[in-house]
């Protein structure tokens, strides 16, 4: 799925969607990636002199992947209503291609389940459990 899909599915836009292709997807399994660049406009305050990609955006780019997940074939808007055992284990800089991967563990409704995680070359960068909405 490249970026011209992606945007016909979420809501967000530029500076603020952290999604930038899709790798796999399935029913209840999505993969995929943003390549972290030193002109995103994070960087011009985190940190000037030695840039890393913020942990809670790495956080908010595994919700904006479930959400791919979430509302293909649908029209509704992406809700994020939690977050538990949120872990950052290495540092993400610019160059680095971040890989998002998220399972869905429970649906009721319109609230979902989903664990993620974020990596880089195959090493985990971080990795949450996360309650999402979908408003209709």
């Amino acid at each position: 799925m490249n970026i011209d899909e992606i945007l016909k599915i979420l809501p967000h836009r530029h500076p603020f969607l952290l999604v930038d292709g899709v790798e796999e997807i399935g029913e209840d399994y999505i993969r995929a990636f943003k390549n972290i660049s030193i002109s995103d406009p994070v960087f011009q305050g985190h940190f000037p002199t030695y840039p890393i990609y913020p942990g809670v955006l790495i956080v908010e780019g595994i919700a904006q992947t479930a959400g791919i997940l979430l509302l293909r074939g649908i029209d509704g808007i992406p809700l994020f209503l939690g977050i538990d055992e949120a872990r950052f284990k290495r540092e993400v800089r610019p160059g680095d291609r971040l890989v998002y991967e998220v399972w869905v563990k429970s649906r009721k409704l319109n609230i979902v389940t989903v664990e993620g995680k974020a990596s880089v070359d195959g090493k985990l960068a971080a990795k949450a459990r996360l309650l999402l909405g979908v408003k209709t």
